[in-house]
């Protein structure tokens, strides 16, 4: 059931943003883009400012994290038409081809954003066919090319790369057995499966586990698992 609701965001986005031609499409692309990566990095801090209630805990990351992103689209929309309020015109090749190619990319990028907002949602582990541990887009390729994970590896690699500060977005580093490198694992997925799990059986819930800052002292890792998380803000 999730698989064709990704498709019908794509589809609907694609469509819409298409509408606006090369450099419309272009410039809410990079919008998208933009204001998903400012709400990965504020949206716990956010949600943390919500009321310290079951009901509104349980639902502030989801509403912090798609509330921030949609101020920001809109916000970052509202500035590109402020600056540039005309259009340049260009072949008809290159019109079609930038406004339906941009399109594609913004609605596939959304998806992938809302998929992962899906993670942290007051929902059971496991609903709509929604899996914490499988490629969540029909299963075309590996779990590794979802685009929730390509989404969460974008995230991570613009906090370690570009704009780095010391922290790493939901990376733990884990020392291992016999003097070997460390790992370093992703825990976003599985620590908000695991607060789904707890919200749906009853459990004391408030938010996800955290996992150490990624500055931390190493751990050593259990053989075959793990945890561990992103700090609040790792930008």
């Amino acid at each position: 059931m999730i698989d064709p609701l990704l498709l019908a965001v794509i589809g609907v986005v694609t469509y819409c943003v298409a509408s606006e031609g090369p450099w419309g499409a272009a410039t809410t692309f990079l919008s998208i883009i933009l204001a998903g990566l400012l709400a990965m990095n504020f949206f716990e801090p956010v949600a943390a400012m919500f009321p310290a209630t079951l009901e509104w805990q349980t639902r502030a990351d989801i509403i912090a994290l798609l509330g921030l992103f949609a101020l920001g689209v809109t916000g970052l929309r509202m500035v590109a038409e402020y600056l540039m309020p005309t259009q340049i015109e260009v072949n008809p090749l290159v019109y079609d081809g930038g406004r339906w190619g941009f399109g594609l990319l913004s609605g596939y990028a959304t998806a992938a954003i809302v998929l992962t907002a899906l993670h942290t949602a007051p929902l059971p582990r496991e609903f709509l066919d929604f899996q914490a541990e499988r490629n969540n887009f029909f299963g075309l390729t590996g779990i590794e090319n979802a685009p929730d994970r390509q989404w969460l590896a974008f995230t991570q690699y613009v906090s370690e790369n570009i704009f780095s500060t010391g922290n790493v977005f939901d990376r733990s580093e884990f020392s291992r057995y016999n003097g070997k490198p460390p790992e370093f694992w992703s825990t976003f997925p599985i620590r908000y499966a695991d607060r789904r799990q707890r919200y749906s059986s009853g459990a004391s819930v408030v938010s996800a586990a955290p996992g150490p800052p990624s500055n931390a002292p190493p751990r050593s890792a259990a053989p075959g698992g793990g945890g561990g998380g992103a700090p609040s803000s790792p930008f």
